[in-house]
């Protein structure tokens, strides 16, 4: 069925933070307004998360998942992998965007299915260049962080929630600014643009194995960014 909500008219007023008015024709549930953060509850129906989620375990074979390391050498809890022109990684170098996987191949094309949802909330017109896709296990958090390896920072994030519920946590451009949380549910997708753009955000924690999606538990996170 692709996506819940078609889109049929997307009356954007262009402006520094994207303001988005009448995205859907059928609202799949009200946007929520969480700390600037735009939550569209249950975007994705039961059959477009299945499909995505095939069309992830494709991205998966040809860019398996690998837990990276970060500059100080906390080893993350996620497992990450990504597609499109760039994916973004961490080791003892840095954070940064990389043309290639680490068995050197270049990463796999961003699945449509992923990019329906980009066209139809980001509330622009240029598409990603790189979608990350973090696994998270039994255990697995983001710590607070901000999103700003890209390039420019004036385009969208775009979150697309997939299996297990996931506690998310949003604040303001610094680490101290008050935060608040929502449980992420699958199929949910959530948009950073704007003063949000910048936001520190995470994910606290996870109901592990209750999600249904994925058979053995977990929940996938896929980011959509134009990093370049």
């Amino acid at each position: 069925m692709g996506l819940q909500a078609i889109v049929v008219g997307v009356l954007v007023q262009f402006s520094e933070s994207f303001s988005m008015v009448d995205l859907f024709d059928t609202e799949p549930g009200a946007p929520v307004d969480l700390m600037g953060a735009v939550i569209w509850p249950l975007c994705l129906d039961e059959d477009a998360q299945a499909a995505m989620l095939a069309d992830l375990r494709d991205v998966a074979r040809a860019a398996p998942f690998r837990q990276y390391e970060t500059p100080g050498g906390h080893k993350m809890s996620v497992r990450m992998t990504s597609a499109g022109d760039v994916g973004w990684m961490t080791d003892r170098k840095g954070y940064r965007y990389s043309k290639r996987h680490g068995d050197g191949g270049a990463w796999p094309e961003i699945p449509a299915s992923v990019l329906d949802v980009w066209r139809a909330v980001s509330g622009v017109d240029r598409d990603p260049d790189s979608c990350l896709v973090n696994f998270y296990g039994e255990g697995a958090r983001m710590s607070l962080h901000q999103d700003k390896d890209e390039a420019e920072l004036r385009w969208p994030v775009v979150s697309i929630s997939l299996g297990d519920p996931g506690l998310f946590r949003v604040g303001g451009q610094a680490r101290t600014d008050p935060t608040k949380s929502r449980w992420l549910m699958s199929g949910d997708v959530a948009v950073l643009s704007g003063d949000a753009r910048l936001a520190y955000h995470g994910i606290d924690r996870i109901k592990f194995g209750e999600g249904g999606l994925l058979p053995d538990g977990g929940r996938i996170n896929v980011t959509l960014r134009v990093a370049r």
